[in-house]
């Protein structure tokens, strides 16, 4: 019997909550702590978020504890997660809004897409692809770059951070296109 609490639906819920305590670093004055401990410290909570984005999909399937409303949120979370960090650095002017825009709106079509497909019995047909992987892949590590946006090791991470933005934004689109392609027969019969 699955219950409806368990470690990673926790894990999950602590990823939603600790999205507000992020933001709410980035209101605070710089003179509190200064911009480089905020940037500091709002990269790593991202980077801990992500890793238990991971973690308790894996957690899930090791100890059978999958349940319908853990695979509902996890999804939920990665996506708030991600655009509350988009916001974040398109506030600091760190990332274009245009892709800002091109993410978040991806996101929103696609996830519109799936539910769809779900009510319609096809969510296989749009399901996670390797190019959403590879997007992904880009995605979470382009933003603690440029949330930290300071030299690390000699690596200039906000130019790194860009050219991972941008590579995640040509695999936005192009997942977005490949996922509509593979509804589109589906689409096509409604």
């Amino acid at each position: 019997m699955k219950t409806f609490m368990n470690i990673p639906l926790a894990l999950t819920w602590m990823r939603i909550g600790m999205i507000p305590l992020v933001v709410a670093l980035y209101y605070l004055p710089t003179d509190w702590m200064g911009v480089h401990l905020r940037d500091f410290i709002g990269a790593v909570a991202f980077i801990f978020a992500a890793l238990t984005d991971w973690f308790d999909g894996w957690l899930a399937r090791r100890w059978n504890q999958t349940t319908s409303f853990g695979a509902f949120l996890d999804p939920v979370a990665d996506k708030l997660m991600v655009c509350a960090a988009l916001l974040i650095l398109l506030d600091l002017n760190r990332v274009d809004s245009f892709i800002v825009l091109i993410i978040i709106g991806r996101e929103i079509t696609i996830t519109a897409l799936r539910e769809w497909m779900a009510t319609l019995g096809s969510r296989g047909s749009v399901a996670v692809h390797w190019l959403g992987k590879f997007k992904t892949a880009a995605q979470m590590s382009a933003i603690p770059l440029l949330m930290f946006a300071q030299p690390l090791y000699g690596i200039n991470t906000i130019w790194l951070g860009s050219i991972l933005m941008y590579i995640a934004a040509v695999l936005t689109v192009w997942s977005m296109f490949y996922y509509m392609h593979k509804a589109w027969p589906i689409i096509k019969n409604q």
